[in-house]
């Protein structure tokens, strides 16, 4: 880890004490008021309509708090589960969900310990515990052998939950996966990210989109409000300290089929990240994508999704 990388996360995670000490006189775990939590819940329904197909929503009951879950595509299509990205929600799909849902069933999954609608009642959580969470959920719809999509913190935890022995994942896509091969690429041009944590402003927010997206003029401002309010709103917390790269040992259990997608421009990957994939990972296809930086389903939606819909099928 680099010593930039270093003092980023002790200040990150001096600011998570500050925010934690604030937050444990509310119940709510992300949102500090409920003004707060009813104005980016409102951001979110609407940015959830840029979905543009038929989609019900679920609150599922688990034992850390209720987990939000956006279910679409035919009944009879193989399950695909949707890990966003940090912040980024399931609305973050809507440039995807379209080509995903047309023969897939979609379970698209808010993590607990964001800006979203799933509700931690709990403490923050565990990796472990972040593994059993996701599994109530899995056991909840009955799914086995199913595929998994995983963007950033998302491609983190897909990446998790596929090292367990017991797990019922069949194919694996990782879209520039957060810490999961290698540390932070370029911790200088992601510092913006976190002084938008620090302090949130429209200005920061946009630094931030330009860093992080090759073409930041596609996001459709819908979801931008509801990103941004998202930023805003959430207090950084201590997970993020704990997502350290697999060890080969870790990633050499995974015998899944993966395909592992990072953009030419990415500020957290590079082509380092796939080359330990390929030496490690059994199966893996890996390719870098043109014109694209770390958000990949928004800079580049058509060629990833013909990339992910090739591979799933």
């Amino acid at each position: 880890m680099s010593k930039l990388y270093s003092r980023l996360a002790i200040l990150l995670f001096l600011v998570t004490s500050c925010a934690s000490t604030k937050k444990a006189k509310f119940e709510d775990y992300v949102f500090k008021t409920k003004s707060e939590e009813q104005k980016y819940e409102t951001a979110y329904n609407k940015a959830l309509k840029l979905w543009d197909i038929a989609y019900t929503e679920e609150n599922v009951k688990t034992s850390f708090g209720n987990a939000h879950v956006i279910i679409a595509g035919p009944k009879n299509g193989k399950d695909l589960v949707l890990l966003h990205g940090m912040d980024a929600s399931s609305t973050m799909w809507y440039p995807n969900i379209k080509s995903l849902a047309k023969n897939h069933r979609i379970y698209a999954i808010d993590f607990i310990m964001e800006p979203n609608k799933s509700h931690l009642t709990a403490k923050p959580l565990s990796s472990e515990e972040i593994v059993v969470w996701y599994n109530e959920i899995f056991d909840h719809y009955k799914l086995k052998k199913f595929d998994i999509i995983g963007a950033s913190r998302g491609g983190w935890i897909a990446t998790l939950l596929a090292t367990q022995k017991s797990n019922s994942i069949d194919k694996i896509v990782l879209l520039s996966p957060a810490q999961t091969f290698k540390f932070i690429d370029k911790p200088r041009k992601t510092s913006s990210a976190l002084m938008l944590k620090l302090f949130p402003s429209e200005k920061k927010f946009s630094k931030t989109l330009k860093a992080f997206s090759t073409h930041p003029e596609k996001i459709s401002p819908t979801y931008n409000r509801q990103f941004y309010l998202a930023n805003k709103y959430a207090k950084s917390n201590s997970s993020m300290l704990k997502m350290t790269p697999f060890s080969d040992k870790e990633l050499e259990s995974i015998n899944n089929p993966v395909l592992v997608l990072i953009g030419d421009k990415d500020v957290i990957n590079s082509e380092e990240s796939l080359e330990r994939a390929q030496k490690h990972l059994a199966n893996s296809k890996t390719k870098i994508i043109k014109d694209a930086g770390h958000f990949l389903t928004i800079d580049q939606p058509k060629i990833i999704n013909d990339a992910v819909i090739n591979f799933l099928e």
